[in-house]
């Protein structure tokens, strides 16, 4: 059986960088933390990770080549204490979202142990470009 990639149809010229950020984003795909993506409008939407136990200061969200990348690090509170069951995990992620070209990241906001951010996708103007036909 051979394996169809989107460089083996003819009709679609450039290409190949979607193709690597398929099977990027399909090698990430950990199941912490749990997240919701909801469209809040015909352009907008939300991304909601459940963050519970994580400060706004554990927390970063930068853009990457095209990727919304989200970061948590819990920082060891240095005290001494004894714990006789642990069972809350004190560890950190990196969640990793592909961005559409005209996709925007808007603000981000941490409540009750929710990070919610939000991105805009603004629609490309329709371009028509007339090419010239020369003699050769």
């Amino acid at each position: 059986m051979t394996k169809l990639t989107l460089g083996s149809y003819p009709h679609m010229l450039g290409f190949e960088q979607l193709e690597r950020l398929l099977e990027r984003t399909a090698k990430t795909s950990e199941g912490y933390p749990p997240f919701n993506i909801e469209q809040t409008s015909d352009q907008s939407y939300r991304i909601t990770l459940a963050v519970a136990g994580f400060r706004e200061d554990d927390l970063s969200i930068t853009v990457e080549d095209r990727q919304l990348v989200i970061r948590g690090r819990q920082r060891d509170d240095g005290s001494d204490r004894i714990f006789l069951h642990r069972g809350i995990a004190a560890r950190q992620f990196q969640r990793t979202f592909v961005l559409a070209d005209g996709v925007e990241v808007g603000e981000a906001v941490i409540e009750n142990g929710l990070l919610h951010v939000d991105l805009t996708m603004s629609r490309p103007e329709t371009v028509v470009q007339t090419i010239r036909i020369r003699k050769g």
